[in-house]
């Protein structure tokens, strides 16, 4: 099982011989990141031995890697869903993969539907810990002992000290940084204000359909991970009004310039 994800590395490692120290991966709609930094290599996901092709707006479906500053990254601009019919090793294959680069810190970023009322949309919101609702637990079957342990601890899925160099980034940027926990179902419907009121007691402050998976992924490698969402909408029920995904790309573009900043901020401190 461990051979697929050997093979993409392989394969990558024939595009370029940079050593990335960090990983990003860009939720939907916020792939302006990548425009930010100095390029070296782009490889579509299409071409890497086990990866899909995005299908999802707003998901580039690339793998770019270069420079933040001095920091070598390797970002993930797009992800694998599990509403999209994958399984959930095909959704961890790129965190997998770029874990096994040899990447030390991974920044994961989604879109995400605020639960908490005080959020509005186009907040920022740290994340502080998760649910997972997406009905399974992504290393379920046969532990890859080469990875990590059987039984990996999650008591820390989204270290202190990484959180306290984002909120430091975002005081020195002017940004307001909202902090919370982020609940992640299966999608791909939205979700009921019955199913909103239940998480918002169950301790959720945004809710989405991704994100979990890759974070697992890393804490069974042993590599901290820093999470930040973009509340892109508010969730059903907390405004008057349907939930569309083009809402989503909108909020999206409006905040990319503050997103983008944070983001490199927070590359350029690590």
């Amino acid at each position: 099982m461990l051979q697929p994800i050997d093979d993409a590395v392989n394969f990558i490692r024939t595009r370029t011989k940079m050593q990335p120290q960090a990983g990003v991966v860009l939720g939907s709609g916020l792939g302006s990141v990548v425009e930010a930094i100095d390029v070296e290599t782009t490889i579509p996901y299409a071409q890497i031995p086990g990866a899909k092709a995005a299908t999802v707006i707003g998901h580039s479906g690339q793998m770019v890697l270069g420079r933040a500053g001095k920091l070598p990254v390797v970002i993930l601009s797009g992800r694998m869903h599990f509403y999209e019919g994958y399984e959930m090793g095909e959704v961890m294959l790129l965190s997998r993969v770029i874990g096994r680069l040899g990447i030390k810190k991974l920044l994961v970023t989604n879109a995400a539907g605020g639960v908490n009322t005080s959020f509005k949309p186009g907040d920022l919101m740290l994340i502080s810990d998760h649910i997972n609702f997406m009905g399974v637990n992504p290393l379920r079957g046969p532990n890859l002992d080469d990875l990590g342990l059987r039984f990996p601890d999650m008591t820390e899925a989204y270290p202190e000290d990484l959180r306290k160099i984002a909120k430091d980034v975002a005081k020195k940027l002017g940004l307001k940084l909202q902090e919370g926990v982020y609940l992640a179902l299966s999608g791909p419907t939205y979700e009921t204000p019955a199913e909103i009121r239940a998480f918002r007691t169950l301790g959720a402050d945004a809710v989405g359909m991704s994100t979990v998976p890759e974070v697992i992924a890393m804490s069974h490698m042993n590599i901290p991970v820093l999470g930040i969402s973009c509340i892109t909408n508010m969730a059903a029920g907390v405004l008057k009004q349907k939930l569309h995904h083009q809402e989503v790309m909108d909020t999206a573009k409006r905040v990319e310039k503050d997103f983008t900043a944070l983001v490199l901020g927070i590359l350029e401190a690590l």
